[in-house]
């Protein structure tokens, strides 16, 4: 066997989406990695059917957000979620959720302090993961070495020295890096060998969402074509014999169901027909593709995030129930948080108490968020379920009746817009507190803030054709936003960047509407577009302020 040495500034264990971006994010700041996956393409199998609008506006960051939005549904398809007892009988609550072309015409008419500027989009994981695999081969600063696993790594302190080979044994590697992270998911290596552990809530025991729960790929074009009355992205079966969700694919014929196993039960495909057939109420024809196990209602967070050089993001750190829809989003957070520090401890303009802030930001909003995906999952399997929901009985007609109640209010668990955009690294050395209190943190709400720790709020600048949003105007290092025609002299601060060497940029907004938004003449916004410092002067000690907020001190 062959057996080459190479180095590279960044190393990255695992090729699923996160990995995949933070690669992307990297190739953005011109720093060179290397992408290792033991498999050779991505899984073609469904998995996180949403992408949030945090989530998009990184894709927009990266240019292919229009990109993503034209995988999944088609663009007239309405996002309905609708619960039936089975999809041939009793309706019990729609849902009403827009199709990406209405987002498209609500974004273009959103008032100019609409802080939304990329929807939610609905597209399977699966689709998303292919054009991210297909777009890493044209970006200069990535190598991407799919087929290809990581069989053991050493911190030395000053580098790591990790051991790689692909994955038939014909031909091996030393990888000398700065750093080494690890995408490798829950289950992934890169953590086990760290000695890192997962705390939390393993699963939730209850009737649906908890324990070993099943995502079944399927095709049935009955579905679509003659027995579901209404368009929608997803449809629940709930009855006393039947608890199942279809979410619909590709608009045709492809679905995923989400079921429960019985407990010992191995996937049989006769069996997953059967349920498949008894949601739709009627025996119609079902193909069953692939199975994929998971488990239902967990919200696990490892202890650490970091040990030395060697880092972790993605489903390596957090490990989610699929309610909500946060578990593939938090760890593309991670990357825009984590890929900047990486690029300025690379590029010298870090300094040394940089990376371990990473941490220090992540791991709360990872606890944060996998609490409240866990406390969605409760909600599912409290959905009241009586023996008799499908006669015309009185006694069925009331228990209809409470579940549509109940399952109307469901609505957040599909929105949930103060989990999307209200992030907050409240308390990080590299944040600059101005003493005014954030707003509260409700998962349900977003109140836009420039109370430094928060994400930048958005404005759409300017009218018409040449309307634009705030953040396409923002630097790739840190920009200073001067605001509402402010004259303020932000020379001395672009000079402690310039000899410090990070990249910085001066922003002027003359809106007033957009200065009142913000409650200062000024605010310094990071690269990963949190708010590090904000006021209607620049600080005696400027450079004090340039070394804070990039880890010098």
């Amino acid at each position: 066997m062959t057996r080459a040495r190479f180095t590279v500034p960044v190393m990255i264990v695992g090729g699923g989406p996160v990995g995949m971006v933070l690669a992307m994010q990297l190739d953005a700041w011109g720093v060179p990695c290397l992408l290792v996956n033991a498999e050779e393409r991505v899984r073609w199998h469904p998995k996180g059917n949403t992408h949030n609008s945090r989530t998009m506006e990184h894709y927009r960051r990266l240019g292919i957000a229009e990109a993503i939005r034209s995988l999944g549904l088609p663009a007239d398809w309405p996002t309905d979620v609708l619960y039936y007892t089975r999809f041939n009988s009793h309706l019990l609550a729609r849902l009403p959720m827009p199709s990406a072309n209405e987002k498209r015409a609500a974004v273009a008419d959103a008032d100019p302090l609409d802080q939304v500027p990329e929807p939610i989009h609905r597209a399977n994981q699966m689709y998303v993961e292919r054009f991210l695999f297909e777009h890493l081969a044209s970006l200069p600063h990535v190598q991407a070495r799919f087929g290809w696993r990581c069989t053991g790594f050493t911190d030395r302190g000053d580098r790591v020295s990790a051991e790689i080979e692909r994955a038939d044994g014909k031909e091996a590697a030393t990888v000398d890096c700065a750093w080494l992270v690890g995408c490798d998911g829950g289950g992934g290596e890169t953590r086990r060998r760290l000695g890192i552990r997962f705390a939390g809530e393993g699963a939730l025991d209850q009737a649906f969402f908890g324990r070993d729960m099943l995502s079944t790929h399927l095709r049935a074009p009955a579905l679509h074509a003659r027995l579901l009355r209404q368009r929608g992205w997803q449809y629940w079966a709930v009855s006393a014999d039947v608890r199942a969700a279809l979410v619909a694919l590709d608009g045709k014929d492809e679905f995923v169901m989400l079921g429960r196993l019985r407990e010992g039960e191995k996937p049989d495909d006769r069996r997953l027909v059967q349920l498949v057939q008894a949601a739709a109420g009627e025996p119609i024809e079902v193909n069953i593709l692939g199975n994929l196990g998971w488990t239902g209602g967990q919200a696990l967070v490892a202890d650490r995030f970091q040990k030395g050089r060697v880092l972790l993001a993605g489903d390596a750190v957090h490990l989610f129930t699929p309610t909500g829809g946060f578990g593939m989003n938090t760890g593309i957070d991670d990357t825009a948080n984590l890929a900047w520090k990486l690029a300025a401890d690379i590029q010298g303009w870090g300094g040394p108490n940089l990376m371990a802030s990473y941490e220090a930001e992540r791991r709360p909003i990872a606890l944060r968020n996998t609490g409240a995906a866990h406390a969605l999952a409760r909600n599912v399997g409290d959905v009241p379920v009586a023996a008799d929901m499908e006669s015309d009985s009185p006694e069925a007609v009331a228990a209809r009746a409470q579940a549509s109640a109940y399952l109307s209010g469901f609505g957040e668990e599909f929105a949930s817009i103060g989990i999307q955009l209200g992030a907050r690294y409240d308390g990080s050395p590299l944040i600059v507190s101005d003493g005014e209190d954030p707003p509260p943190d409700d998962p349900a709400v977003y109140v836009p803030s420039a109370v430094p720790g928060g994400r930048a709020p958005h404005a759409w600048l300017g009218e018409g054709e040449q309307r634009v949003s705030l953040f396409d105007r923002l630097g790739r290092g840190f920009t200073l936003l001067r605001l509402g025609g402010s004259q303020a002299d932000t020379r001395p601060l672009a000079k402690a960047a310039a000899d410090r060497g990070v990249p910085f940029w001066v922003l002027d907004v003359t809106e007033e509407a957009v200065r009142d938004l913000y409650g200062r003449d000024l605010a310094l916004v990071r690269p990963d577009q949190h708010v590090a410092w904000r006021g209607d002067r620049l600080p005696l000690n400027v450079d004090g302020l340039i070394a804070r907020i990039t880890g010098m001190r």
